[in-house]
C-alpha cells in the first residue's frame, strides 16, 4: 500500500468523524489525497485548528472560511489545481509553514508583509512571472523555494530577508542573480541550477557561511574572484556551463570537499586546487584538459578521488 493511498484513508476517515460528531473540533487537519475537488463544509467549524494539509487532491479553489482559520501554523495547499489564491491568506497571521507548490497560480496576493511568522515558503512549480514585494517584510522566513516557475529575475529586496538560511530559484529563466544576495550573511544554500546565467554577482563573495553552491546548467563564461571569500563552502556544483578557465582564488576555499566542473571547456587548471587540505572528489570530465597537470597526483594519493 503506497504511502498516499494509506494518507487518503486517513483522510476519509477524519471527515467521517466530522460528519458523525458535529461536536468534534480537530486541530490537525490532514486530508491529503483525500480525491477532494472541494473542502467538505463540515471543515468549517474547526476554527482553532493548527494545521490543515490537502495536498494531492484536486481543489480549484479555497473558501473564505478557511481564512477564518486564524490559529493555523502549517497550511499546505499544494499539488492541486490552484490557479488564485484570496488576499484572505493575509489574516492567517500564526503561519509558520505555507506550501503553494504544484499549482497553477500565476500571480499571488501581494499580503505576505501580515505573515511575520513565516519560516518556510514553498511556491515551487507554479506560473509565476514575479514575486509580491510584501515578501521583503518576512523577517523570519528561513527557507524559500520558489523553483519550477517562470521567473526572468529575483528581485534586489531578496537581500532584506535577514534570516533566510536556503533559497532555491532553479528550473527558471533566469539571466543573472541580484546583488543583494551578498547582504545574506546567514545564507547556507543557493541552488541556482538549470537557470540562463551568464555570469555571478561579485557580491556573492560576502555570503560567507554559504555551504552548498549548486549552478549546474547554466551559461557561465567566468566566474568572479570574489567567489574565495565563501571560506564555509563544501559544495560547489559548476557542471554544464561554458567556462574556459577558473580563477586562482577558488585555491582559498578551504573547507571545499566536492568540486564539479564537468562539462565546460576548460583547458587549464590553477595548480592551488591541488592544495586543499578537505577535497575529497573533483570531477574533471568532459573539458578540453590534454592532461591532469601533476601537482593534482597530491590530491590522489592522500585519498580524494578524481574524474578526469
Amino acid at each position: 500500500m503506497n504511502h498516499q493511498h494509506t494518507a487518503g484513508e486517513r483522510g476519509r476517515a477524519l471527515l467521517d468523524l466530522l460528519e458523525r460528531d458535529p461536536s468534534a473540533r480537530l486541530g490537525h487537519l490532514n486530508l491529503n489525497g483525500c480525491q477532494l475537488t472541494a473542502l467538505p463544509e463540515s471543515l468549517r467549524r474547526c476554527t482553532g485548528a493548527r494545521v490543515l494539509s490537502v495536498y494531492g487532491n484536486g481543489l480549484t479553489a479555497v473558501p473564505d472560511w478557511v481564512w477564518t482559520f486564524m490559529s493555523l501554523t502549517t497550511l499546505n495547499l499544494s499539488a492541486n489545481r490552484l490557479t488564485e489564491l484570496s488576499p484572505g491568506l493575509g489574516r492567517l497571521t500564526r503561519l509558520e509553514m505555507l506550501d503553494l507548490g504544484h499549482n497553477g497560480l500565476g500571480a499571488l496576493p501581494d499580503v505576505f508583509a501580515h505573515l511575520q511568522n513565516l519560516k518556510f515558503l514553498y511556491l515551487s512549480n507554479n506560473r509565476l512571472t514575479d514575486l509580491p514585494a510584501s515578501l521583503r517584510h518576512l523577517n523570519s522566513l528561513a527557507y524559500l523555494n520558489v523553483t519550477d516557475n517562470a521567473l526572468p529575475a529575483l528581485p534586489e529586496w531578496l537581500g532584506e530577508l535577514g534570516s533566510l538560511l536556503e533559497l532555491r530559484v532553479y528550473n527558471n529563466a533566469l539571466t543573472a542573480l541580484p546583488a543583494s544576495l551578498g547582504e545574506l550573511g546567514g545564507l547556507r544554500e543557493l541552488h541556482a541550477t538549470n537557470n540562463r546565467l551568464g555570469s555571478l554577482p561579485p557580491e556573492l563573495g560576502r555570503c560567507r557561511r554559504l555551504n552548498r553552491l549548486t549552478l549546474q546548467g547554466n551559461a557561465l563564461t567566468a566566474l568572479p574572484g570574489e567567489i574565495g571569500g565563501l571560506g564555509a563552502l563544501a559544495e560547489l556544483d559548476l557542471r554544464f556551463n561554458e567556462l574556459s578557465e577558473l580563477p586562482p582564488s577558488l585555491a582559498e576555499l578551504e573547507n571545499l570537499r566536492v568540486l564539479d566542473l564537468r562539462a565546460n571547456r576548460l583547458t587549464t587548471l590553477p595548480e592551488g586546487l591541488a592544495f586543499l587540505p578537505h577535497l575529497e572528489k573533483l570531477d574533471l570530465r568532459w573539458n578540453r584538459l590534454s592532461a591532469l597537470p601533476p601537482v593534482f597526483r597530491r590530491l590522489e594519493e592522500r585519498g580524494c578521488l578524481i574524474y578526469a
